[in-house]
């Protein structure tokens, strides 16, 4: 029998550990060899939780339209026969929230999203009813519309919600609703990875306030662009000034005034 030298045998047993550890490796995933074009997303705060969001294809979302008893909102854009949006989405039932969601649905045929329970009880034609509970998606133009949860009460109607949409290019845009900070946010940031925050920061009775919602936004966001709502409206919530001076370090934040446009 030939006897191999111990310096062969060596080299021998280490080539054949590295190509079996080498086979058991999990593929690596190859870098996307291009990415989408950023197009250009429209954001109008109306004041409050009210906003039109407007795709690069000129899809309009309006979002929690309470707009004619608005103190904040501008005269000119109480007007309600002046939205004709793709669809309108609802928060949750309160009247801060959804007050002129049937009334511009009536005028301009658009559907409206949210809680299943709550949609019903607006009596809209089935074809403008559009209900769906956490986790569901509905399409509107080029625009996929996520339902998420938030953490707050929405009677008559089921429960509140957050919304995720989705843009052609990619980017997402988060909706926080009215809400309390939440370990589920992690999960949003998971699956959509908002580049853009609208985020509750009201305070009062009722929600969050600017601290809470930082820390929410610190702990589970990684956004490009926050822009602070739901305050300013009424007595007992957070005003501009309060909302600044928490917000103040965070680069990321645009604060807008009611009526003003932004395009990202």
């Amino acid at each position: 029998m030939k006897l191999i030298p111990a310096r062969t045998l060596l080299s021998v047993v280490i080539a054949c550990v590295t190509s079996a550890v080498i086979q058991t490796l999990p593929a690596q995933s190859k870098a996307p060899t291009h990415k989408k074009s950023i197009q250009p997303i429209t954001v109008q705060w109306l004041g409050h939780a009210a906003f039109e969001v407007t795709s690069s294809t000129g899809t309009k979302i309006l979002i929690d339209p309470f707009l004619s008893g608005n103190p904040a909102t501008p005269d000119s854009l109480k007007q309600l026969g002046r939205y004709h949006p793709q669809a309108i989405l609802v928060t949750h039932s309160h009247a801060d929230h959804a007050l002129d969601a049937v009334t511009i649905a009536t005028t301009s045929g658009a559907p409206v999203i949210g809680a299943v329970e709550h949609i019903a009880s607006l009596k809209l034609p089935a074809k403008q009813s559009m209900g769906g509970n956490v986790g569901g998606r509905f399409t509107v133009g080029d625009v996929i519309v996520h339902l998420v949860p938030a953490m707050h009460s929405s009677d008559p109607g089921g429960r509140p919600l957050g919304f995720v949409l989705e843009f052609a290019d990619g980017r997402m845009l988060y909706h926080t609703g009215d809400t309390w900070i939440f370990g589920d946010m992690s999960l949003i940031q998971e699956f959509y990875h908002p580049n853009i925050i609208l985020l509750g920061v009201g305070g009062g009775p009722y929600t969050e306030g600017p601290k809470e919602a930082l820390r929410a936004v610190q702990k589970y966001f990684k956004p490009d662009h926050i822009i602070p709502m739901h305050y300013g409206t009424f007595p007992g919530l957070s005003d501009e000034t309060e909302v600044k001076s928490v917000f103040g370090a965070e680069h990321h934040t645009v604060v807008l005034r009611p009526g003003q446009v932004r395009v990202f």
